[in-house]
Order: C-alpha cells, then sequence, then structure tokens
C-alpha cells in the first residue's frame, strides 16, 4: 500500500520550497546532528545547502565528506530523502543568498530578509551534495483505504 515515488515525482517533491532536515554522522557516542536547513536543488542536478562555516554542522559535514537531506511533503503523506558525497565548498555569493530567500520567501519580502541577515551570514558557505542514494514513501494509497 505504500508505494514508491517516481523519479519526476521524487526530484520535484525535493525541487519544492519545503525546509529540509538535514543529517549528518556526528563524533562517536552522538546520534547524528539533525537540523532544518534550506535547501536548493534542480531536478538532474546537485543539492546545495548554505551555512556558517565554523557551525558543527558545517565541520561534521567537512569530516564525514557526506550528508542526508529528508523532506515531507505538506500533510505528511509523502517524503522523500537523499543522500550523497559533497561535491564542492564555496563562497556564497549575494545572487546565492538571494536565489535561497527567493525560493522560500514571498518575492516583496526576499530582498529585505538578505539585507537584515548580511552581518550574520556574511562568510558563509554553499555546500553542494551529488544525490547518491534515494528513499522515498507515498502513503496516500494507505489513508484512502482507511477512509473507506
Amino acid at each position: 500500500m505504500v508505494r514508491k515515488i517516481s523519479v519526476p515525482e521524487r526530484e520535484a517533491l525535493l525541487a519544492a520550497a519545503h525546509v529540509s532536515v538535514l543529517s549528518v554522522a556526528a563524533e562517536p557516542g552522538r546520534a547524528p546532528l539533525t537540523t532544518p536547513i534550506w535547501h536548493s536543488y534542480t531536478p538532474g542536478g546537485e543539492v546545495t545547502v548554505l551555512t556558517t562555516p565554523h557551525l558543527r554542522k558545517a565541520r561534521l559535514i567537512d569530516a564525514a565528506g557526506r550528508f542526508a537531506l529528508c523532506v515531507l511533503a505538506p500533510g505528511g503523506l509523502r517524503y522523500v530523502s537523499v543522500e550523497g558525497p559533497v561535491t564542492g565548498v564555496r563562497p556564497v555569493t549575494e545572487a546565492d543568498r538571494l536565489a535561497m530567500a527567493e525560493h522560500y520567501l514571498p518575492a516583496e519580502t526576499a530582498a529585505g530578509y538578505v539585507r537584515l541577515t548580511y552581518d550574520q551570514q556574511s562568510g558563509n558557505v554553499a555546500i553542494t551534495m551529488r544525490p547518491e542514494r534515494w528513499n522515498t514513501g507515498d502513503f496516500g494509497d494507505v489513508t484512502e483505504a482507511l477512509s473507506n
């Protein structure tokens, strides 16, 4: 009853403006670090997250060389998770920050958000990951069957 999501559906879900949850291996004796984050993805491409380089999250990604993201669609019946190796780390540009803000925020507030967070986010890095392993699920058929 739980079905896998097709390649086009999973890529569309990952590309949509849903906050994802990032997970990365942590230090021995600790659970993986799991934290919400904005991300960008173009179907067939790489996932990009923006973060501050001195944060634990960035240090753990650097040490592990890979991370995972999970996106849950509104309503909680469909999800996609993706995991893969880091393919690059580079300084974030203002264009990167604006594009990410425009992906998640209404157009009329994105530029203001970028301006207001400049001091906090200047010096951030963009980390890219190549999706290597995908896991998906659609529970819509289960809930439909239960309601009949």
